[in-house]
C-alpha cells in the first residue's frame, strides 16, 4: 500500500485544526463556568479574610448550567501548578478534570457535569516540583467513613428546622442571669450499641434523644460536644481535625447531626 507523504501544507492545516479545537474547548469551559460562581467581590473578601460565609462558595456545591446539572468545586491552592478533581467518575485520574485558576486569588474552580450528591472525591494537587498530592476538601460538608479519607458531596440546604418554639422562648428568657450547668460529652465513647457495624457507633438521631433525656434528668442546661468535626484517628477524640465543616461520619450524615442539634 502506498503511503501518502505529509507536506508542510498538511502539517499547517492539522496545527490549525488543533488550535481551533483547543480554542473551542476553552470557550465551552468558559461558558460552563459563566457566570463565575465566585465573583470578584467573593475573592476580594476571601483574600482579605473577611468572608464569613465562604463555605457557601468554596468546596462542592450542586449547580445547574443551562439544562445540565453537576457539581461546582472550589479550593484554595495558591502554590499549585495545577489542580484536578478526582473521583469514581473519572477513575481518580489527576489529569481528567483540571480546574481553572481565578486570577491571582489562589482559588481554583471547576465544574463536573453529571455529578450529584453522595459521591466521593478529592483534589489532585500538581506541585511545581512535579509531585501529585491527593487532598481531601477542607470545605467539604461530609467525609468518607474512616479509614477512608475522601470527601463526599452532600446537601445541607433542605433541612427543615423545628426549633421555632424553643427560639421564641429563649428570646424571652434572661440568659445571662440564669443558672448554667454544662455537660461535656464525647459522643463516640458516651454510649455505644452492641452491633459491630460502624464499630458500634450510634447515629446522631438516636444519640439526640438519649443524651437529651439524660441531661434533663441530671439537671444539666447545656451540652458541650468534644471533637465533633471530621478526624482520622479515634484516639484523638476528634482533636486532629481534617474537615472543619464536616461533622464526623462516624455517627451519620450531616443532616443527622442537624437533627441532633435540633
Amino acid at each position: 500500500m502506498a503511503v501518502k507523504k505529509t507536506t508542510k501544507k498538511d502539517e499547517t492545516a492539522a496545527e490549525k485544526k488543533k488550535t481551533v479545537r483547543s480554542t473551542a474547548k476553552a470557550e465551552k469551559k468558559e461558558e460552563l463556568l459563566s457566570p463565575a460562581f465566585l465573583s470578584t467581590f467573593d475573592r476580594y473578601l476571601f483574600n482579605s479574610g473577611r468572608d464569613y460565609k465562604i463555605y457557601k462558595k468554596m468546596g462542592a456545591h450542586f449547580t445547574k448550567v443551562g439544562d445540565t446539572e453537576g457539581m461546582h468545586f472550589a479550593v484554595w491552592a495558591p502554590h499549585a501548578e495545577a489542580v484536578g478533581i478526582v473521583c469514581d467518575r473519572n477513575g481518580w485520574n489527576p489529569n481528567a478534570n483540571l480546574m481553572s485558576p481565578l486570577d491571582q486569588s489562589g482559588i481554583w474552580e471547576g465544574w463536573f457535569p453529571g455529578m450529584g450528591y453522595g459521591e466521593l472525591y478529592k483534589y489532585a494537587i500538581h506541585t511545581k516540583s512535579g509531585q501529585i498530592l491527593y487532598k481531601a476538601d477542607p470545605y467539604a460538608f461530609s467525609a468518607e467513613f474512616r479509614p477512608g479519607t475522601a470527601s463526599k458531596t452532600v446537601s445541607i440546604d433542605d433541612y427543615f428546622w423545628e426549633d421555632q418554639k424553643w427560639m421564641a422562648e429563649r428570646a424571652s428568657r434572661s440568659t445571662f442571669q440564669s443558672p448554667m450547668a454544662i455537660y461535656e460529652c464525647h459522643l463516640g465513647s458516651w454510649l455505644k450499641t452492641d452491633s459491630q457495624d460502624e464499630n458500634g457507633f450510634m447515629n446522631y438521631k438516636d444519640l439526640a434523644h438519649e443524651l437529651a433525656d439524660y441531661c434533663n434528668y441530671m439537671g444539666y442546661t447545656h451540652v458541650e460536644l468534644m471533637g465533633i468535626a471530621e478526624h482520622p484517628f479515634d484516639g484523638s477524640w476528634g482533636y486532629q481535625v481534617t474537615g472543619y465543616y464536616a461533622p464526623t461520619s462516624r455517627y451519620g450524615e450531616p443532616k443527622d447531626f442537624m437533627y441532633f442539634v435540633d
